[in-house]
């Protein structure tokens, strides 16, 4: 028996409304992190720094674009072609990613140890398969991307534009 895809609206109609990825969006409501996504923050960015859980999972720290004080901001990373990238699954409004861009890229990452590293921002053009590798190595970010994981690259390129992509290039 062949599977047929659904179409493309019709599968991302499905996944919006399953009821674990509402749950998951309701923790940022306007995109942003509401109480219980920061108290989970908090603990996550404790324990990606320890290096307990697989490479993709860190702690990035940055100085607040306001403050000046180092933030820290628990995320998944996408390895693509043999190079790790940082994703904002909340998109171009996220703190973390106006931080960084107000730090003009450069951050640390923990995990187990400190890397001291640029971030560089991924041009639009080329974020679409980063952006479904992401998905595939990072199940948190499944509610916030309208795309299905399963999706062809061609769907991705689409939202592309409002995913942030940011590849990590150590500077020390």
């Amino acid at each position: 028996m062949v599977r047929q895809t659904p179409p493309a609206n019709e599968a991302i109609a499905n996944m919006q409304n399953h009821p674990y990825h509402q749950r998951l969006r309701a923790m940022y409501p306007g995109r942003r992190a509401g109480p219980s996504a920061r108290r989970f923050a908090r603990v996550w960015a404790a324990v990606f720094s320890w290096g307990v859980l697989p490479r993709r999972w860190v702690t990035l720290e940055v100085h607040g674009r306001r403050t000046g004080r180092r933030t820290r901001f628990p995320l998944g990373m996408a390895r693509w072609q043999g190079r790790w990238y940082l994703v904002s699954m909340l998109g171009n409004e996220c703190n973390w990613v106006a931080n960084v861009r107000a730090a003009d890229g450069h951050a640390r990452l923990r995990r187990h140890s400190v890397l001291e590293c640029t971030l560089c921002e991924v041009p639009v053009g080329e974020r679409a398969p980063i952006l479904k590798q992401y998905l595939s190595e990072v199940p948190g970010a499944r509610a916030h991307i309208p795309v299905d994981r399963h999706a062809p690259v061609e769907l991705f390129e689409t939202i592309a534009a409002q995913y942030p992509v940011f590849l990590v290039t150590a500077t020390a």
